[in-house]
Formats: structure tokens, C-alpha cells, sequence
């Protein structure tokens, strides 16, 4: 009998949880400490190469924890705003979640394209062929759909 009262108070939790209203990720998240620039990724077939890259933290500004928080980069070129040039993905928190008020880790996400030439990497940000970027970053936590959470260009700096 006592573990059946047990087996059905657990359930009754599960179905609280289950029956949370969804956090708008737009409103419940915050992004800060946005560094942007180009990552220097080295020499790559015989040239030199630089890729955008973004470094930040996440805010859980809601009142609930985000379980599974996972964040995706999507960058453009600024010529190109509707082409996907690269992209990249990070669980920002696992299953413990991320709990009101905390903030995650910084994190960094790179592109694994960009521009490659035999040219020195600053002298490549300056190339009359250059064309900027900009980085989408979307979010979401369990089974709530993506959310776009902020676009940030990225700043022609070259970074290690």
C-alpha cells in the first residue's frame, strides 16, 4: 500500500512537470557577453585560414529550469543573408539543466568555413574580396521547437 501511495505521488510529479508551461526562449533567456571576430584556423591544404566565430554565456532569466538547453550557430555572409554559410552547435547545459537565474560557461562556436588564402590571416580581413558576417544564434531546451535568440555581426578583429 505505501508503495503504492509513493508510485502515485511520483506520478503526480512527473505530471506537473510534464504539464509547465513552455518558456518563450525569446523572453526566458538572455545572451551576454557576445565576443565576436575570426578565429584563426590555421594552415589548411598549403593556405591560411579564418572562420567567424562567437564566444558568450546564457542567462536562464525564467522561472524554470531549461533541461537540455542546446544552442545553434548559423552564420551568413552579409551579401548573402538568407544563405546559411556555416554552422555550429553546442548543448549549452545537459540533463540537470540550467536552473533560474544561472548562467552558463562561456561558449564558442566557430564556423568551419571561411576564407582560406596564402595571403598573412590580418591581411585576409582586409582583402578587397572580403565580404563580413553575421551570426544567428537559435535555442532551445527539451522538446520546444528552435527560437531565434540574437544576431550579432561578426567584428573584423582576428582572434586565436
Amino acid at each position: 500500500m505505501r508503495a503504492c501511495a509513493c508510485l502515485l505521488l511520483l506520478l503526480a510529479a512527473v505530471s506537473a512537470a510534464a504539464c509547465a508551461k513552455p518558456v518563450d526562449l525569446t523572453q526566458g533567456l538572455r545572451i551576454e557577453n557576445v565576443v565576436t571576430a575570426w578565429y584563426d584556423a590555421g594552415i589548411v591544404d598549403g593556405q591560411n585560414k579564418i572562420v567567424p566565430s562567437i564566444a558568450f554565456t546564457v542567462k536562464n532569466v525564467s522561472d524554470q529550469t531549461l533541461r537540455t538547453l542546446q544552442v545553434n550557430a548559423l552564420f551568413h555572409r552579409v551579401s548573402e543573408p538568407k544563405d546559411e554559410w556555416g554552422s555550429n552547435f553546442i548543448v549549452a547545459a545537459g540533463s540537470a539543466g540550467l536552473a533560474p537565474g544561472a548562467t552558463t560557461a562561456v561558449l564558442t562556436l566557430k564556423s568551419p568555413l571561411g576564407y582560406k588564402g596564402t595571403d598573412p590571416r590580418e591581411t585576409l580581413l582586409h582583402n578587397s574580396q572580403f565580404v563580413d558576417a553575421t551570426v544567428d544564434l537559435f535555442a532551445k531546451y527539451g522538446s520546444v521547437q528552435w527560437t531565434r535568440v540574437g544576431q550579432f555581426p561578426i567584428t573584423r578583429r582576428l582572434i586565436q
